[in-house]
């Protein structure tokens, strides 16, 4: 009797460490999943960018020092290693296609061309996904992390070599009050 009280124990605890096991490997797979689609979104924005340069570089005397950012803010995230260096490469690119939208208000033809106006609303609603990817990644991550924080599964994940994920952090730059001006 105390025999098959000794294995009913051992398989009680088998059981809930596999069922928490397995719980600490699908949220690392959904942390995982959700940083691949802001990969995903930010190849979308680098693959549309080649074409707004090409369709603004046909207006000549556009600011060549404007081009000039937004390229090599592309070939920064291009190039960037890791979550954290890829944020702050696709912030940079943000800021330099936010600047170049900016400029683009002075050249009417620009913004009358219907091949801008349309890679102009493509980047928009990329930018949209990107921002919904960090958001999503952020509340994978919190949820991931908390169960390496919990017990049991703190145990199962601290003998198992589970590693923290990082969150991806608004720039500084993004948390300012903007100036408004009437």
């Amino acid at each position: 009797m105390t025999f098959l009280i000794i294995i009913a124990v051992i398989a009680i605890v088998a059981i809930i460490w596999i069922s928490v096991y397995n719980g600490l490997v699908k949220s690392r797979m959904h942390t995982k999943e959700s940083w691949s689609q802001i990969d995903v979104q930010l190849k979308r924005r680098n693959d549309l960018i080649p074409n707004l340069v090409n369709t603004v570089k046909g207006y000549a005397d556009f600011e060549k020092l404007t081009l000039q950012a937004v390229t090599d803010a592309r070939t920064k995230v291009n190039n960037a290693q890791g979550p954290a260096d890829t944020m702050v490469a696709s912030d940079q690119l943000s800021g330099a296609l936010t600047h170049l939208f900016a400029v683009a208000e002075a050249y009417p033809e620009l913004k009358a061309s219907n091949n801008f106006t349309k890679l102009q609303e493509e980047l928009t609603n990329t930018e949209n996904k990107i921002a919904y990817s960090r958001q999503l990644f952020n509340t994978t991550t919190a949820s991931y992390n908390a169960k390496l924080q919990t017990f049991p599964s703190n145990v199962i994940a601290g003998i198992h070599h589970f590693e923290p994920s990082e969150f991806i952090a608004v720039p500084e730059t993004e948390k300012e009050v903007p100036t408004v001006k009437f």
